[in-house]
């Protein structure tokens, strides 16, 4: 089985995570560049895999260690690891928007802690772009923790202008943008009594579109924000991504074909700023030549398919 799993591997091009069962013996594979998270964990003896260690935390289990990029665990009595030949072992490509955007913060990505990533990322945005402002704000929830790191390090309070609908799910995956639309009115809802005449720094993880993010300063200009200042931990999104997070096609990314002062325009906002790659990289602490960073700079760490223009038509 291992050196049919090695053959295979051979074959495939991209990110994966297998987990495959054959009568009581469990095989696990992470692709080569090791794009998508996985950890082993350990229960009262027992070998358990997840992509995210907040599995372990959630039924009482150990984290052990990650499973190595081109790495396959034999899991039965005993665990027998085996990886591919060094000369078959591709660069490591991490995704770097699992640590924006997809993990959750409190989850361990190849020994580094995602919420100490995020609070880097906010420290980082309020040293490279500070505002004049009354308090600092997240997009909850997955831009809370950059913004209690800005927030930190500027020296301005942390407040919550926005309450999140917990039964609305993610707005930039539904496949329309009608639905997109609607959608953030029902997942976002304001609180007029801690934003009428302030001025806030409205923290935000990533804009992919523009349409969550035009949709929400429109609710906070009516709930009576005075100046919304918005700072994104995320690099702009100029590419689409081919290794499993349906983010759009590049004609549909907001940043593929504008500049920040003409996204600050159609958004709506006094002002705004992205986090630079080099600052991405340093508040990871993952070099960029080990993680994919080809949403960003439009070079992705394998070779694409040739009928990707094909691809991304059936996509829109």
């Amino acid at each position: 089985m291992v050196e049919a799993i090695r053959n295979v591997t051979k074959m495939l091009t991209g990110s994966y995570s297998l987990v495959i069962l054959i009568n009581n013996e469990l095989f696990v594979v992470r692709d080569p560049s090791g794009i998508k998270p996985l950890s082993m964990g350990n229960l009262d003896g027992l070998t358990i895999v997840a992509s995210e260690t907040v599995a372990f935390d959630v039924v009482g289990a150990k984290y052990v260690r990650d499973v190595e990029p081109g790495e396959i665990l034999h899991i039965n009595e005993e665990i027998k690891s085996y990886t591919l030949p060094e000369d078959e072992k591709p660069r490591r490509a991490h995704c770097m928007f699992e640590y924006v955007y997809f993990a959750r913060p409190d989850s361990i990505l190849d020994g580094r802690s995602v919420y100490n990533v995020r609070l880097n990322i906010g420290k980082a945005l309020a040293q490279e772009f500070p505002a004049d402002a009354d308090v600092v704000m997240p997009v909850p929830d997955s831009a809370i923790t950059a913004a209690i790191g800005y927030s930190r390090e500027s020296g301005l309070g942390y407040g919550e202008g926005l309450i999140k609908n917990r039964y609305v799910g993610r707005t930039f995956i539904m496949p329309t943008q009608t639905e997109r639309e609607t959608s953030v009115r029902l997942k976002m809802n304001p609180i007029k009594s801690e934003l009428e005449g302030k001025s806030i720094v409205l923290v935000d993880d990533s804009i992919v579109r523009g349409t969550t993010s035009r949709s929400l300063v429109k609710v906070l200009r009516e709930a009576g924000a005075r100046e919304i200042h918005l700072r994104v931990g995320c690099p702009p999104i100029i590419s689409p991504c081919y290794y499993g997070i349906a983010m759009a096609t590049k004609k549909e990314l907001i940043a593929s074909d504008k500049e920040v002062e003409e996204i600050r325009k159609i958004l709506g906002v006094d002002s705004l700023a992205y986090l630079s790659i080099e600052s991405l990289l340093d508040c990871i602490g993952i070099k960029n030549g080990n993680l994919c960073v080809g949403c960003l700079t439009g070079e992705y760490p394998t070779p694409l398919p040739n009928n990707i223009a094909k691809y991304e038509a059936n996509r829109c």
